[in-house]
């Protein structure tokens, strides 16, 4: 399959007609609809004494199995397998000029009754990743390092865009528009439309919204995919640590998990690697360590802002402005025991100029991002403050 980059460079999406073969269309709606109900038993057997019989069923606006894999079996295979097809991943390392690993896993549902809109949103929460132009930029220089995509196993208009606006902040009318109201069509919105089988690939930094979560019968595969060994160090860089769920795999897919397993732990060294030359003020391996994880000439200064995230977390483990902070992050749990509290200090040292370049005196907010107000800046990247004056500020 050919994929038009430029397309996907300008709109900040493609669709892609008949991403699951028509032959295999209805084979997944029957193992999806399987796993439908395991999940139901689940919920069911969860629910709280003030719930309804079937739980979070019956209680949620979109019903999600977040985490599939774990759901599967053998006969049930086909759901994970269809993430590695050239139609779905092939397209991910076209866009991503790198290998694509296949982490977040969910399948969404029509919920039991009416629930109307959700709100526009960007996939973006500052104070675990970067501010919004320096992931754009990274993106629009380099590569995607981070895809989403929607593919719905019936015909779909539930997802909305707004084209280009992955390329840009955010517009004086649409921050209006997002305080007077964040659900109803943004200016320049359009539906994405979707027969049965078509998916759309995006980078979850555009502005996008669930139009409608109504009672029409909706089953909806929702994947996301990091690179390995593109241009840049993606700013989601988990991945699956547990590897359980590919024993129902065929031989062939088993092997793809664990090549981007092998991949994933390779990543874990580099940045052992780069974390140390930090605390042991070794420029030189410093430099040499961050271009191996952003190979890419510019944005590298987006990357270190993505390593302190990864660095606070081995620190503190949480942030006070945020609950799920580092939930995009799982080297800390790899790395963190290879450090010492000392160690995991200083290191935090290091940064601690960096994350003050990034943060206002004052609160900031800007609508239609995964967050509430906050010190971190959503939008603008620090400016007269590169990897050099990094290094510097290792003395001061």
């Amino acid at each position: 399959m050919n994929v038009d980059r430029e397309k996907f460079f300008n709109d900040g999406f493609l669709i892609i007609r008949n991403c699951i073969p028509p032959e295999q269309l209805d084979g997944l709606r029957d193992s999806f609809e399987v796993l439908v109900e395991r999940q139901k038993a689940i919920w069911a057997s969860e629910r709280g004494p003030d719930d309804p019989p079937g739980g979070a069923w019956e209680t949620s606006g979109q019903p999600r199995l977040s985490g599939y894999e774990r759901l599967i079996d053998p006969t049930t295979a086909d759901t994970v397998e269809i993430c590695l097809h050239e139609n779905t991943m092939g397209v991910c390392e076209q866009l991503m000029r790198a290998e694509a690993g296949a982490q977040n896993k969910m399948f969404m549902c029509s919920p039991v009754r009416d629930y109307g809109p959700a709100s526009w949103h960007r996939d973006i929460h500052p104070v675990d990743q970067a501010p919004l132009r320096g992931l754009q930029m990274d993106l629009l220089e380099n590569a995607p390092g981070y895809l989403q995509w929607n593919i719905p196993l019936y015909d779909d208009n539930v997802l909305w865009t707004v084209p280009g606006s992955h390329r840009r902040g955010n517009t004086e009318a649409e921050n209006k528009q997002l305080c007077e109201s964040s659900q109803v069509p943004l200016p320049n919105s359009i539906p994405v439309e979707m027969n049965a089988g078509d998916g759309v690939v995006y980078t979850n930094t555009i502005f996008h919204w669930g139009s409608n979560y109504s009672t029409k019968l909706r089953r909806t595969i929702h994947l996301g995919y990091r690179s390995f060994g593109g241009p840049i160090f993606p700013y989601v860089c988990h991945f699956h640590r547990n590897l359980d769920f590919t024993r129902h795999l065929s031989p062939d897919a088993r092997s793809v998990f664990e090549r981007h397993a092998r991949l994933y732990r390779e990543e874990c060294d580099v940045i052992e690697s780069t974390f140390r030359a930090i605390i042991d003020k070794n420029a030189d391996a410093f430099r040499e360590g961050l271009a191996v994880i952003h190979p890419g000439g510019s944005g590298r200064i987006v990357c270190l802002i993505l390593l302190s995230k990864v660095a606070y977390k081995m620190r503190f483990s949480s942030h006070p402005v945020r609950a799920a902070f580092g939930s995009d992050i799982s080297q800390d749990i790899d790395l963190g025991p290879r450090f010492s509290s000392a160690e995991l200090e200083t290191l935090w040292e290091r940064f601690v100029k960096l994350d003050e370049t990034i943060q206002s005196h004052e609160e900031q907010f800007i609508p239609g991002f995964q967050s509430g107000p906050m010190r971190y800046y959503f939008e603008e990247m620090p400016t007269g403050f590169d990897v050099e004056d990094f290094i510097a500020s290792w003395e001061t």
